[in-house]
């Protein structure tokens, strides 16, 4: 099965840029059909991924000028990018479980807030979803998208927030988490986000330098780890805020 999604997640953006161009209905309507393909090709199966990827319109988490419902990742500055939505709603699935309401998510390299907003609408109101981000102009972005979006109540309400933070340190104030999503590659998994995994939780986590996987660890309720790779995937670096600065 890992093998069909990854080789579905490779051939999808084309049929999305595809079908786009054929798009010219308003925003929301080309987010629904944005996620009505995700759940053709089978990248979205679980209802509550769907709805959860409808109701946050990614059209107000990519920066103008972008084209926000193409299933290709977009720029957002700072040397940084949103990652495509084939693999946002890959990772929601992987997370389903650990998204339920109630529980609590960290979102590492939260970007422009979208898989953050995402979160907090799965874990609900009683739940909390957290986001840190170690460029600070990306954060208060974050919070204006957020704002506008269908996880407004959550961001007002505390159940959602974003931090200024280095990633690879986590949030530890709020662990441990049931789920945790890494959006940039660490060459090797930080040793602070299992620490703060919750037994029984996952971890979403793309890993390697020139070659890279997603790989899923696993926390057992003993507190011993298993990691294993899902799909070949392509990420900018988890690095510190200099270097992703000065990347050339």
């Amino acid at each position: 099965m890992r093998k069909t999604v990854s080789s579905l997640i490779s051939f999808l953006p084309l049929l999305l840029l595809v079908q786009h161009a054929l798009w010219s209905s308003g925003a929301s309507d080309k987010n629904k059909s944005m996620v009505e393909q995700l759940r053709r090709y089978g990248i979205i199966r679980s209802s509550k991924v769907a709805e959860v990827m409808e109701a946050v319109d990614r059209g107000l988490f990519v920066p103008p000028g972008g084209s926000p419902y193409f299933d290709s990742p977009m720029p957002i500055g700072y040397n940084a990018t949103i990652s495509a939505p084939h693999m946002h709603a890959a990772c929601l699935e992987l997370l389903e479980k650990n998204l339920q309401p109630g529980m609590r998510a960290l979102d590492v390299g939260s970007g422009t807030g979208y898989l953050t907003a995402c979160f907090a609408l799965m874990v609900g109101s009683e739940g909390r979803a957290v986001g840190v981000e170690h460029i600070p102009e990306l954060v208060d972005t974050s919070i204006e998208n957020i704002k506008k979006s269908g996880a407004a109540p959550q961001l007002n309400d505390g159940a959602l927030s974003i931090h200024v933070a280095d990633g690879r340190e986590g949030w530890p104030e709020l662990a441990p988490y049931d789920a945790i999503h890494v959006g940039a590659a660490a060459p090797q998994i930080p040793e602070a986000l299992v620490e703060q995994l919750k037994p029984g939780g996952r971890m979403v986590i793309p890993v390697g330098t020139m070659f890279q996987e997603l790989k899923v660890v696993d926390k057992k309720l003993d507190g011993t780890v298993s990691v294993r790779d899902e799909t070949s995937v392509r990420y900018v670096p988890l690095t510190s805020k200099e270097a992703q600065l000065h990347a050339n």
